[in-house]
């Protein structure tokens, strides 16, 4: 099957959720570009995201982050994968909602730890306890994520395969934004 992305899609949700592997993916699948707005905040400030946040703090990344998707909606449809925070913010979530389609990777805490738990690039989880700064990140941001346009459920058991098979199902269903037809 030949698919026609309409509208851009913006993947949501908790840091170790996938977002950038299941965006990558799903932008070879539909053939359409892949975005990163951390990897464009890194390029505009030729810093890592957690440099950034050690530097010029997380409200100054909050609003450059938000600057950045803003811009990255207007262009040709394509996917767009967010950092784990930027659907915090109720602009952001109005503009998705205004230019786009929101797909929330929704995974629980146990798989999200299992993914991260490793990881030294997660600024927000360098605490003397990670694994409950990330329960109570992942606390307080899943009503903005269920604010998300689409819901798309993660498991241990999925590769990234399943998944971008299990968003595409889900984009399916929204005709605005995705069309299919025979090759």
């Amino acid at each position: 099957m030949e698919h026609r992305l309409l509208k851009t899609v913006v993947i949501v949700g908790m840091m170790g959720a996938g977002k950038t592997a299941i965006g990558q993916a799903l932008a070879r699948r539909l053939d359409v570009p892949f975005r990163d707005s951390d990897a464009e905040i890194e390029t505009a400030a030729a810093a890592s995201v957690s440099e950034i946040f050690a530097r010029d703090g997380e409200a100054f990344f909050r609003d450059k982050e938000a600057q950045v998707i803003a811009r990255l909606l207007t262009g040709a449809p394509g996917i767009l994968a967010t950092g784990g925070g930027a659907f915090m913010r109720a602009e952001t979530r109005a503009r998705v909602s205004a230019e786009a389609v929101s797909v929330w990777l929704r995974a629980d805490l146990e798989l999200l730890w299992a993914r991260v738990r490793h990881k030294t690039t997660r600024p927000l989880l360098r605490t003397a306890d990670p694994k409950g700064t990330l329960a109570s990140l992942y606390e307080a941001r899943t009503p903005a994520y269920g604010d998300a346009d689409l819901v798309v459920d993660a498991q241990k058991r999925y590769s990234i395969e399943d998944m971008t098979d299990r968003v595409i199902e889900a984009l399916l269903g929204r005709p605005d934004v995705l069309q299919s037809g025979a090759v």
